[in-house]
């Protein structure tokens, strides 16, 4: 068993110093300090700057065992965000499942790319009213949905997922973050997909405005099978696969639906200029733009990450 805190220690540097140091085994050193003060963080309720200069003599003493079993299974690799159960991110913070990705920093950059691209959007001078429509496809934790509406509350956004118990845990996202987004159950490759789409948009045939889609936004998978090979423990073994991974015959598999879809059901005519907001395999820009133009779509850019990596991709829809 691994002895990680002394109870008569009463300095949290070296409390923190003792949990980095089992760490290190399997974390580099950066890392593991990291890991350490999001330990004590969650333990004690304590913000780090509470914990160095507001709390002198704070111990772990009460929660030796607990930091003993995340510790072996931070050895294991488990995501620590799926130990606790939530994480913080984009300024909002949200339960996590196995059954759910970690939401990323370059999911964050897609959602202010959203915001910067509506923000300078020119709409057309009309009397029309509507707000601005999201539909935010493989919703899963529900963090694009929920931080285009946190920012635009004035907005209608739907998050759907092949998974209910994604749903269930983007519900209650929305819940713990005070936002009203509506998420359902859909499978955009089954014909329920073309009947919820008739059944949003249409009604004997007539084209219902009021639930005119603005933004259609997708962070599917796309990591190659291929890929495997370099990837972590941490997300092979934890996260689900289906929400991350695409056959390297058919890379473009969920863009190529979604885009398709999309282009191809009646609202498009409308002359609200609609727009199409992809995350994307750096590997696969060119293509994707390629796929794009050839159903015609406009207007397509492609956006590098911070990393300095193709990430992000917008088009235009007919009008």
């Amino acid at each position: 068993m691994l002895t990680i805190v002394d109870p008569k220690m009463s300095n949290i540097q070296s409390q923190i110093s003792n949990i980095q140091s089992a760490l290190q085994a399997a974390y580099p050193a950066d890392e593991a300090n990291a890991l350490a003060w999001w330990i004590a963080e969650e333990l004690t309720g304590l913000s780090r700057t509470e914990l160095q200069f507001g709390c002198k003599g704070t111990n772990f003493s009460s929660h030796m065992q607990e930091i003993e079993t995340i510790i072996d299974r931070l050895l294991h690799f488990e995501p620590i965000q799926y130990i606790f159960g939530h994480t913080l991110w984009n300024g909002l913070d949200l339960k996590v499942t196995p059954s759910t990705l970690i939401p990323r920093p370059e999911t964050a950059e897609l959602v202010e790319r959203i915001n910067e691209k509506m923000l300078n959007d020119q709409r057309p001078t009309t009397n029309d009213q509507r707000p601005t429509t999201v539909l935010d496809i493989g919703t899963g934790s529900g963090c694009i949905a929920i931080a285009l509406k946190k920012a635009h509350p004035e907005w209608s956004v739907t998050g759907i997922d092949i998974s209910p118990e994604a749903i269930e845990v983007a519900k209650e996202n929305a819940r713990r973050n005070n936002v009203d987004v509506h998420f359902e159950v859909a499978d955009i490759f089954s014909d329920q997909m073309t009947k919820y789409l008739n059944k949003w948009y249409m009604v004997n045939d007539q084209m219902v405005n009021e639930k005119m889609v603005n933004i259609v936004v997708s962070n599917p998978p796309y990591i190659c099978e291929s890929e495997k090979v370099s990837m972590k423990s941490n997300v092979l073994d934890y996260e689900p696969s289906t929400a991350l991974f695409v056959p390297d015959s058919d890379p473009l598999l969920f863009y190529r639906r979604i885009a398709e879809l999309f282009f191809r059901t009646p609202y498009t005519i409308h002359r609200t200029p609609k727009y199409l907001f992809f995350e994307i395999n750096e590997a696969y820009g060119p293509q994707l733009s390629a796929m794009l133009s050839g159903l015609g779509y406009t207007d397509i850019q492609i956006h590098k990450d911070i990393y300095g990596k193709d990430r992000i991709i917008e088009a235009r829809m007919a009008r």
